[in-house]
């Protein structure tokens, strides 16, 4: 693979920037503004890199697995705007992050499945956003255990990595239009695809209801996160803490 095919985009440096920006000003906690805006700058930035990589870790192992169009569409570029529609993909994902605290999925990648070699590699391709979402959340607890950063940047991280072992969490039901579904999909039979081709434009709508609206549900879903959280070094209060912080009209 040439170098200038995954050579990240101008764009996606740029929401790097902004997320070390975020993470400076979370430095100044002595002052409450600085502290807030700067969480609120380092939790929009750094989710949306992740869903940059997210959706890069889909378009990559397509790429090794036979389907080389997704260079020719832009995919290996880093660049958010190939993966995502403005509105559904980046606004209202963001959106629901701020007021309501779930991550939900984004972007998206078309794969040409039928130049993927075998079953194996269907199921890989669409492993590979979520399990990028967990190394991520993985890396930034980590961060925060190896580097005792301050208070206020050790919170953000700390909330960062647990919206990412949330979007884990999440996007690994099997559940059509998320990538579990899609994981297991190469093996069901023609009309349980078929099923899942129909209702993957809004089943993930439905699930974000469930969860709002039924909080047995949503005690599970989170009871879950939390535990996978504590299995990649994360700290709960940690990451309270930060939500507090990036959430500071509640």
């Amino acid at each position: 693979m040439k170098r200038s095919a995954v050579r990240p985009s101008p764009l996606f440096l740029s929401l790097l920037a902004v997320t070390v920006a975020g993470a400076v000003l979370t430095l100044f906690d002595e002052s409450r503004v600085a502290l807030t805006g700067g969480t609120v700058l380092f939790v929009l930035g750094g989710w949306a890199v992740s869903l940059c990589l997210h959706e890069f870790g889909h378009a990559i192992v397509a790429y090794r697995g036979g389907d080389h169009a997704v260079r020719a569409k832009g995919y290996l570029t880093l660049d958010i705007r190939r993966y995502t529609d403005p509105v559904l993909s980046i606004v209202l994902p963001l959106v629901l992050l701020a007021f309501g605290g779930i991550p939900l999925p984004g972007g998206a990648v078309w794969i040409n499945h039928h130049a993927l070699r075998d079953r194996r590699v269907e199921s890989m391709v669409s492993l590979a956003g979520p399990l990028s979402n967990l190394l991520l959340g993985f890396l930034l607890a980590m961060s925060v255990v190896f580097f005792s950063p301050p208070l206020g940047l050790a919170a953000a991280l700390s909330y960062l990595a647990m919206l990412q072992v949330l979007a884990f969490v999440l996007n690994i039901l099997p559940i059509p239009g998320l990538d579990g579904w899609g994981a297991v999909e190469p093996y069901m039979s023609y009309s349980a695809r078929q099923f899942g081709a129909k209702a993957r434009q809004w089943a993930p709508f439905v699930l974000f209801a469930v969860l709002i609206g039924f909080p047995t549900v949503a005690r599970l879903f989170f009871d879950a996160s939390y535990a996978v959280f504590g299995l990649v070094g994360g700290e709960d209060w940690l990451a309270g803490r930060g939500q507090r912080t990036f959430m500071f009209w509640r």
